[in-house]
């Protein structure tokens, strides 16, 4: 049975509520531990250090999903809570499509200066090429990753934080199995880490987009 926001909360009931979010969050966190286990057991020092450069930045960014999700959560029960349900749907409507629209902007300038950042961050000769590389492949999956991080905070709002912990849960996998067999199987490399963790954002920031464009 779900919880909402609008029930009557005793402690036990609150834990059950946000246990869920808290898995939530440390799910997704584990995108760069899984990244960086296979490529610094499978790839090499090298490639790790790349990551570990790069990875600070993206997540960074994505912390404006983490901000907007909040804050947008925060209006959205405001107005539920005054019973203007459409008013709330609208603000909801409208943080989602800022999130796509900014996300997309950083999306492109990220990629187009990618070569740059990495320099600012002081790589050596040795990573700079798989930084760029990692980075730039990386930089196009944050709009789903940002929608990812924000629909965190607006499903426990819309008392679904469970299909949320599940939506979480299938991203960690999909990173996970894909790096396992793009990364270890098939050796692509540190293009195949990338290309996992894209896949995971795209599961984690697509499913729960759909879920709200019906009518939920």
């Amino acid at each position: 049975m779900e919880i909402r926001l609008s029930d009557s909360f005793t402690y036990k009931k609150l834990i059950r509520y946000v246990l869920p979010c808290i898995a939530m969050m440390i799910m997704t966190s584990i995108y760069s531990i899984v990244d960086g286990y296979f490529v610094s057991n499978i790839i090499g020092k090298n490639p790790f250090a790349a990551v570990n450069l790069v990875m600070p930045v993206l997540m960074a960014i994505s912390a404006i999903g983490f901000m907007i999700g909040t804050g947008g959560s925060a209006l959205t029960s405001y107005y539920m809570g005054l019973g203007e349900k459409k008013k709330a749907n609208e603000v909801f409507s409208m943080l989602v499509w800022l999130i796509i629209i900014s996300s997309c902007i950083v999306a492109v300038i990220g990629f187009v200066f990618m070569p740059q950042i990495v320099e600012l961050l002081g790589a050596s000769d040795t990573i700079r090429s798989d930084a760029i590389l990692y980075g730039r492949i990386l930089i196009l999956s944050e709009p789903f990753f940002m929608l990812q991080n924000s629909f965190q905070s607006f499903l426990a709002t819309a008392g679904k934080q469970k299909l949320g912990l599940r939506i979480s849960i299938l991203a960690g996998l999909t990173n996970v199995i894909l790096d396992f067999t793009l990364v270890g199987i098939l050796k692509f490399g540190i293009t195949g880490a990338a290309v996992a963790t894209c896949a995971s954002e795209f599961v984690g920031g697509f499913i729960p987009l759909i879920y709200f464009h019906w009518k939920n």
